[in-house]
């Protein structure tokens, strides 16, 4: 956790980038997409898209304003400040929800939600 709160070495994140796709969508049409895109010259990583469900239960959030870079205190005080004093642990994987697109807007003003999923102790 230190190298994504404190030291913010991002060479150390093992992460996933999701986008919301409608319920509806089945393995099947999922499947002829990647089919679709990969005859488009097979972008490279194609081979990792994979549909998956997030289902994550209770959670704490949080919204960010500001630069990508500048959550680790945040999340410093959510994760070992909060967390532990309302007698909940962190399970599940921490993820951001990005609300503003960094092309379009300066770092100061990007909107991000930080959760992370919980239970009790």
């Amino acid at each position: 956790m230190e190298s994504f709160t404190i030291a913010r070495d991002k060479s150390q994140w093992n992460w996933t980038m999701m986008i919301l796709v409608p319920e509806w969508t089945t393995t099947e049409m999922f499947a002829a997409a990647v089919q679709q895109v990969g005859k488009k010259g097979h972008p490279a990583r194609l081979d990792d898209v994979r549909l998956e469900t997030l289902s994550e239960g209770l959670c704490v959030q949080t919204l960010h304003i500001g630069s990508y870079d500048e959550e680790a205190e945040l999340l410093e005080q959510m994760h070992h400040e909060f967390i532990s004093s309302n007698g909940l642990r962190m399970v599940g994987k921490h993820h951001e929800i990005y609300l503003s697109d960094p092309r379009k807007m300066a770092p100061d003003k990007l909107r991000t939600i930080l959760r992370q999923p919980l239970e009790p102790v």
